[in-house]
């Protein structure tokens, strides 16, 4: 690691400690020319697959557009802004963690899905409708019959 202060390249670490819940490593290194100490911080780098379009086509993957998608879908809805990064940090973590180079479009729709289910059934059932590409009611009410049937009844709690 090069000083900040007389660019030498012979710095060595003085502590290094965990933080931001493990995800980096803070450590104090001091220069062995200056004596100047400065830190760095290290967090592992993990790329996201690129995406798979229904069409064949290959894209990266924009966070940006699944924000989006999360937001419309829940726009008006009583859940948090916390809560949905929460949703996006896992749906991300579920696509780093296939090991994947690239996946297709609609394991991203599914996760997507699934994470709505979880928060607000109507914002799952608009997601869906678009998704799926709902043409009339029947659709609709199969939908809403899928969603009911995986409901725990009131007999379960």
């Amino acid at each position: 690691m090069y000083c900040p202060f007389c660019k030498a390249d012979d710095t060595k670490v003085v502590d290094s400690r965990l933080v931001a819940d493990g995800g980096q490593v803070r450590r104090r290194r001091e220069c062995l020319s200056c004596s100047e100490r400065f830190t760095t911080y290290e967090m592992a780098e993990l790329v996201m697959p690129r995406v798979i379009k229904t069409d064949g086509t290959r894209e990266p993957f924009d966070e940006n557009k699944l924000r989006a998608g999360l937001q419309r879908a829940l726009e008006k809805r009583p859940v948090s802004i916390e809560q949905i990064e929460v949703a996006l940090t896992q749906i991300r973590h579920f696509l780093q963690v296939t090991g994947e180079r690239e996946v297709p479009s609609r394991m991203i729709g599914e996760a997507v899905m699934g994470k709505l289910r979880e928060l607000d059934e109507v914002a799952y059932v608009r997601f869906a409708s678009v998704y799926r590409s709902f043409q009339d009611l029947s659709e609709f009410q199969d939908e809403l019959n899928r969603l009911n049937a995986l409901k725990p009844t009131e007999a379960e709690d």
